[in-house]
């Protein structure tokens, strides 16, 4: 029979979940706490919250949202790092920690609702920022553009090239 505390516990998971826009589950052992700390304030500065969770706990809450898959990613300690408003907040932060601190060990995550894998964490860690993929996005749109811009003012600028290449050969004459 589960304690009153366990099923408040499941309740904030789930609700945490739920109202998630992305979670990263990693292994966090062998770090020092001052190592911790520093990764919390990092977290927090992107607007994620960290939080350490029994396993057989947000097992329950994932089943009780129908997200399948997860249970595989439940073994040893387990860190949760949830973002309401980034996509990719907490897979950089702890990409980035990761890198640094080779103890961290990221273990999969949930993105809108699906698992993915740590390995699909990275990529989406590796991705560049909103801007740069706006900009990149923007860039495909406009090359076909300037190409077809080009094309259609060549004869244009052949003409003016033709009728230069006269006045220079008639002044060259008189």
């Amino acid at each position: 029979m589960p304690t009153p505390e366990k099923e408040k516990t499941v309740a904030e998971l789930t609700e945490s979940l739920k109202s998630a826009q992305s979670v990263v589950l990693a292994d966090f052992r062998g770090l020092t706490v001052k190592q911790s700390m520093r990764l919390r304030r990092e977290l927090g500065a992107q607007g994620v919250q960290l939080r350490v969770v029994k396993n057989t706990l947000l097992r329950k809450a994932a089943e009780d949202l129908g997200i399948e898959g997860l249970a595989q990613y439940l073994t040893g300690p387990t860190a949760m790092a949830v973002s309401t408003t980034d996509l990719i907040a907490p897979a950089k932060v702890l990409y980035t920690f990761q890198r640094a601190n080779k103890e961290v060990q990221l273990k999969a995550g949930i993105l809108t609702g699906s698992v993915i894998t740590g390995a699909q964490v990275r990529t989406l860690a590796e991705l560049p920022p909103r801007e740069v993929l706006l900009a990149q996005v923007a860039g495909g749109m406009m090359a076909p553009l300037y190409g077809l811009a080009s094309v259609i003012s060549a004869p244009l600028r052949n003409l003016a090239y033709g009728l230069d290449a006269l006045s220079k050969q008639r002044a060259q004459a008189s």
